[in-house]
């Protein structure tokens, strides 16, 4: 039982992860139905801004830890927003404006996510960077459970986000517009309501979150590289499907969900079996229920 119960505590700490991901993708996609490829790359260089912030904050400026944590944590946000934000500028909004076909908005965000891998790649290198120790580990243990305290801050961190961005979106006037646009991009302008300003808003939110998942996986995780982001984003987007992509609470739940099983199947099966047993059992959930959890059958194309 011990077994079971630490089992579920990395579980809750790798969907959080993936949840914190997820919740990018969702925000995209239910304003846009635009699936931002390049996401989970945006995760990578949130990473990255944060090791060269805390860094130089350590380093040179000469911070204590505590201080140092709580300024790279929103200028990596910042960071991130405005990479996801000159994303939407220069390689989606020319594609909307001319009416393109979805398919190629797809490649595009391909080509964007690739761009910012390769292109660390070529800036800094191949070697892997150590973030550096700003919270010293802490172990608690309990009734034949151990937790540290990096994991809590994780989960606790992507409870809060799930709080924030279903405020945002369910209870503000730029949520209502945001909702606005995913149910009628066109007639939206026609009520006052500046779609583009909604938009950027949107991919600083989503892109935002990447970032702050960025900081936390650096921390609990500090090992950097440059295609540290193209896994574990597509595995976020997968949770963000099996919860239902375009709903925040989707993205949430498909987090976990997607953690509970791979934690599950490494428990009981080689650790090499993980992926294929995994995703061989949200194959076969698609299968059953294509929209996901949350998701509402929509009669498009990507």
């Amino acid at each position: 039982m011990e077994y079971f119960f630490q089992n579920v505590l990395n579980a809750l700490q790798w969907g959080s992860f993936y949840a914190l991901i997820a919740l990018g993708y969702t925000l995209v996609y239910g304003v846009l139905s635009l699936i931002n490829f390049a996401h989970g790359d945006i995760f990578m260089v949130g990473a990255y801004v944060a090791y060269f912030a805390a860094t130089m904050f350590l380093g040179e400026v000469g911070l204590g830890p505590g201080v140092t944590l709580a300024l790279i944590v929103p200028l990596t946000m910042l960071a991130t927003a405005c990479v996801g934000v000159a994303l939407e500028r220069i390689a989606y909004r020319p594609l909307r404006r001319k009416g393109a076909h979805r398919l190629y908005v797809v490649i595009t965000a391909l080509m964007c996510g690739l761009i910012l891998e390769n292109g660390n790649l070529a800036l800094l290198g191949a070697s892997r960077k150590s973030f550096p120790e700003l919270v010293p580990t802490t172990v608690y243990a309990f009734a034949g459970l151990s937790v540290t305290n990096l994991k809590l801050a994780v989960i606790a961190t992507a409870v809060a986000a799930f709080a924030v961005l279903h405020f945002i979106v369910t209870k503000t006037k730029i949520g209502l517009a945001m909702r606005g646009i995913a149910w009628d991009s066109f007639a939206i302008p026609l009520m006052g309501v500046p779609p583009d300003r909604i938009i950027v808003f949107t991919f600083i939110l989503g892109s935002g979150m990447a970032g702050l998942a960025g900081v936390m996986f650096a921390m609990a995780y500090p090992v950097l590289e440059p295609y540290m982001g193209a896994l574990i984003g597509w595995k976020a987007f997968i949770a963000a499907v099996i919860g239902g992509i375009g709903d925040i609470r989707g993205a949430f739940l498909g987090g976990f969900l997607l953690a509970f099983l791979e934690i599950g199947v490494a428990a009981v099966f080689p650790s090499t079996m993980r992926d294929l047993i995994a995703f061989s059992v949200l194959l076969v959930f698609m299968w059953q229920r294509p929209t996901g959890v949350f998701g509402v059958a929509r009669n498009q194309k990507i």
